[in-house]
């Protein structure tokens, strides 16, 4: 269906759906503040696995649909090249952050957990590139094992936010984790639930769009399934990590800032894991290509500067930000040079 579309055709089509993307996560954003509010579980916990989750749905879906159509690279780099994306975004967001770095001022020990977490799960790809490509039912016990860490990290991080061992200081650039005052939701708690899962449908249903349109261009125009994917698809349905960041620290809630785009780069991981159910020629983690692996070690260099910079909480660097987040951007630009040229 989409391989007939014109090119005019494919790309009104692509930005359709990076619209109904860019909207969908901006709504999330208060809607998912409302909910840590009432829920009790505050915005890191909140933003780390239920804004996380529900705004990497789309790019879920861009994985799948890549790996039922055979389309190993594109859907391997599709989560990878998210999580470096996302990641860069947080930098960004720092820079609309004025009063202090927003690591200082956002410092909370669920993220941190959150952010070694990640890099534990990202290394498991390397060690299953490395590893003889058996599988059973042709998946990957690695990706299985995946789905493991998640789960306990999940139930780990909230034991940690429940029962910290270590608190970062205070400061009076430090934003506590405060409910609002008031809350003017006449709607019920159950109510805004359900909306928050029709607009993930809404971006699901975008994500399976993104997935035949990029896969339609690539094949059109011979191009490079990892670039296609990195730089095009994974930023596309980035674009609500983005917008809710931006959103989340102009309203104050820099825990869930911060822990939406840990919890979502964790999340993406598991991309991995539906990318390798769904392709069933064997292993992904043996059918993918160098441009591929060098997206997820420049994911797991970014998550290791972000993470050594909301544990050393710099108040405010030489260019009015984080240094963490102008290393973080620097490794950005420089990883889109060396994979473009």
């Amino acid at each position: 269906m989409f391989s007939d579309l014109s090119l005019i055709a494919l790309l009104g089509t692509l930005a359709g759906a990076a619209l109904v993307i860019l909207v969908c996560g901006l709504r999330m954003t208060s809607l998912a503040d409302r909910l840590a509010d009432r829920t009790g579980l505050g915005e890191a916990m909140v933003g780390a696995v239920l804004l996380g989750a529900a705004t990497s749905l789309s790019g879920t879906v861009v994985s799948a649909t890549a790996a039922l159509d055979g389309r190993a690279s594109l859907a391997f780099s599709n989560g990878i090249g998210g999580i470096a994306a996302q990641t860069a975004f947080l930098a960004l967001a720092d820079l609309l952050h004025r009063r202090a770095n927003l690591e200082h001022a956002g410092a909370d020990l669920a993220n941190v957990f959150q952010g070694t977490l990640l890099m534990l799960m990202l290394a498991l790809p390397l060690v299953a590139y490395t590893l003889p490509g058996f599988s059973f039912w042709a998946v990957h016990p690695a990706s299985v094992l995946l789905v493991v860490i998640y789960a306990g990290g999940v139930y780990a991080a909230n034991r940690v936010r429940e029962n910290p061992m270590w608190r970062p200081v205070r400061t009076k650039e430090t934003r506590e984790d405060t409910p609002d005052e008031e809350d003017d939701e006449p709607r019920s708690t159950a109510a805004l639930f359900l909306l928050f899962l029709g607009l993930m449908g809404l971006m699901g249903l975008a994500g399976w769009t993104l997935s035949n349109v990029a896969g339609a261009l690539t094949d059109r125009y011979d191009l490079n399934a990892s670039v296609v994917g990195a730089l095009l698809t994974a930023v596309i349905t980035s674009l609500p990590e983005l917008v809710t960041t931006l959103a989340a620290v102009r309203r104050g809630a820099l825990q869930m800032a911060i822990g939406g785009i840990i919890g979502g780069n964790t999340f993406d991981v598991l991309f991995l894991t539906v990318s390798d159910v769904g392709y069933r020629d064997g292993s992904i983690y043996h059918a993918i290509t160098r441009g591929d692996l060098f997206w997820l070690t420049v994911g797991m260099t970014m998550t290791a500067i972000l993470t050594l910079g909301m544990l050393y909480r710099q108040r405010l660097g030489p260019a009015g930000i984080g240094m963490e987040s102008v290393l973080i951007l620097l490794v950005y630009a420089g990883a889109i040079v060396a994979q473009v040229l």
